[in-house]
């Protein structure tokens, strides 16, 4: 009973949360109707999909749906967010498409890699004991949708205002993107090709980028959002601002709630007794690669 509790508490936290965000990011200050507002109508859709999809995937007690349901998301939110850009600024006119094209093109890809080897793997380990629960099963759900709007407050927020980006902060952000994408691109790249070899059946990659960090590929996640909000950042005013939290929100949920933790805590158990594992877990950063030294 504690436990359902717990996680009903933690449900409205979220919806409150991210909805008094919204409210905030559409900087009601300057006089623009949140009712009638992009934020409110992304945070809507967000939040609307998850709960959809979620009740079917729960009634198969299927988690085949949960990363292409993210990734359509995305790309669902970014296509609101062009044609209000494109409505307000015209095709070519506006420089904030630029930061909507790249997530547009991060969504694709990831989304298609996770459906991908969800299905060719049968399952996502995380959510063997997950889904079998209605309310931690729902809990996933919603803090995806969470991960979504957290990830996209700051264009949001960018589409919503009245002010332009500057190449001062342009050209700097979209080098972080490249650099935090190329990343993660590479580092899911590496690991697919050694999992598909048979002899590294139950075995740990350490080569590669995985030779300098034991999740790269999050460290690239973190480093590609930090990007897409210095890009939006000179389009901010008031409490617009708190877009600013996203690469702390993406760096927590990363390493705090549904990544790295998870994934360690599982490593932890199928190669406890396995020495070489121990040594690389001994040499490696766990998230920070070692050349950066933070």
């Amino acid at each position: 009973m504690k436990n359902i509790f717990i996680r009903i508490l933690f449900l409205i936290l979220v919806l409150t949360s991210s909805f008094v965000l919204a409210f905030l990011a559409g900087d009601v200050s300057n006089g623009i109707d949140f009712w009638n507002s992009i934020t409110l109508k992304s945070w809507s859709l967000i939040f609307g999909i998850q709960i959809v999809i979620f009740l079917p995937s729960f009634i198969f007690k299927t988690e085949h749906y949960f990363d292409i349901t993210g990734g359509l998301t995305f790309i669902l939110i970014l296509v609101l967010l062009v044609d209000s850009t494109i409505s307000n600024h015209g095709l070519f006119s506006s420089p904030k498409l630029i930061p909507l094209f790249l997530i547009s093109l991060w969504a694709v890809r990831l989304s298609t890699f996770l459906f991908l080897r969800v299905k060719r793997t049968g399952k996502d380990i995380r959510f063997d004991e997950i889904k079998k629960n209605f309310l931690r099963f729902m809990v996933a759900w919603i803090i995806q949708g969470f991960w979504v709007f957290m990830c996209l407050l700051p264009v949001i927020a960018m589409v919503g205002s009245n002010k332009s980006t500057t190449i001062k902060f342009m050209l700097p952000g979209i080098l972080l993107w490249i650099t935090g994408w190329l990343i993660e691109v590479f580092s899911d790249i590496q690991k697919t090709r050694f999992n598909s070899i048979s002899k590294n059946k139950g075995d740990f990659i350490s080569s590669g980028l995985w030779s300098i960090s034991r999740h790269p590929n999050y460290f690239g996640e973190l480093i590609l959002w930090s990007g897409i909000t210095l890009i939006a950042f000179p389009t901010f005013s008031g409490f617009q601002y708190l877009a600013c939290l996203t690469p702390v929100f993406v760096y927590l949920l990363l390493n705090k709630i549904s990544g790295v933790n998870l994934l360690e805590e599982i490593a932890n158990k199928r190669w406890r007794d396995n020495k070489s594992y121990q040594e690389y877990k001994r040499k490696t950063p766990i998230f920070s690669p070692k050349i950066f030294k933070i």
